[in-house]
């Protein structure tokens, strides 16, 4: 009996020992089991992928509406200020209006009030050339009777 032959009876054996333990089916097992757990892995990664792209589809549709928002509030801002800057504009004008005719509601008194001092001046001047004229010409009382009718007469026609 030469080697070959224990060879392949150990070989027989070894075979029939791995049967008898049944290591091939364990070492299937093992390979089923191992293969499944890389297929749940496979499908838990797949569905991991599409969550996250649904957050970011999720994201980037927030994102949208936060700049969508913004530049509302942004047309808004500008609309806002606009209309102050027109209703400050208003006020300035109506202000400068009402104070100009304040100024020349001034003007006009002050014109009237001077025109009247003027006129009372000259009266004033008038009466006393009358006074002296009539005080040269006329004595007595026809010179007093006169003066004062005179005078009244010129009080009268100024109210």
């Amino acid at each position: 009996m030469d080697a070959s032959f224990w060879a392949t009876i150990a070989l027989f054996l070894f075979i029939a020992l791995i049967s008898w333990f049944k290591v091939p089916g364990m070492i299937a097992k093992s390979l089923d089991d191992r293969s499944d757990k890389i297929r749940t892995d496979l499908e838990d990664a797949r569905r991991l992928r599409e969550e996250a792209q649904q957050l970011l589809a999720e994201y980037q549709r927030k994102r949208k509406e936060a700049e969508s928002e913004a530049e509302e509030i942004l047309t808004a801002a500008q609309r806002e200020a606009e209309a102050l800057r027109a209703d400050a504009e208003r006020k300035t004008e109506e202000y400068v209006t009402r104070r100009t005719a304040l100024a020349e509601q001034k003007i006009e008194q002050a014109e009237s009030q001077a025109v009247a001092e003027v006129k009372m001046a000259a009266v004033d001047v008038a009466v006393a050339a009358a006074e002296k004229l009539m005080g040269q010409k006329m004595t007595g009382a026809a010179a007093a009777s006169s003066f004062k009718a005179s005078l009244a007469e010129v009080k009268q026609r100024l109210n």
